[in-house]
């Protein structure tokens, strides 16, 4: 069996996050889809679980981040060319999420990040190998 990335989210509004994030172009499993949970495929073996609060809550006995003023996890995705990094960037903010730290270009990677409905914090970036300074 191959290795499979699930990470879970708490999130609010489970209608309104799986149309925010249709609308920057991701899919959904199917399986793993009820009225309490959807899995956002990110990927073939990485996957987002978006758990309402209440669900989410049945898993830990911790309480759920408060992302306003917590980080609890930064997501970072790679992108296949720099274009791509803006033009997700741009859908998220047209779909409701916020700008969110400054772009870095360093030459050979480039950044941007955004803040999803919930305040999740999500970082898309493109990166040249070939281009990383022999010394860092």
């Amino acid at each position: 069996m191959k290795t499979k990335i699930f990470l879970n989210l708490a999130v609010k509004d489970l209608n309104r996050s799986i149309a925010f994030f249709t609308q920057l172009g991701f899919s959904f499993n199917q399986k793993f889809t009820d009225d309490k949970a959807t899995c956002l495929v990110i990927g073939e073996n990485i996957n987002v679980m978006l758990l309402l609060e209440e669900f989410y809550k049945t898993f830990t006995s911790k309480q759920i981040c408060d992302t306003t003023t917590t980080g609890e996890v930064i997501i970072s995705i790679s992108v296949e060319t720099r274009e791509q990094v803006d033009t997700l960037i741009e859908k998220a903010l047209k779909a409701g999420a916020t700008d969110y730290m400054k772009a870095q270009d360093y030459g050979w990677m480039y950044q941007r990040s955004f803040l999803d409905l919930d305040g999740h914090h999500w970082e898309l970036f493109f990166m040249d190998e070939s281009k990383i300074p022999a010394q860092m």
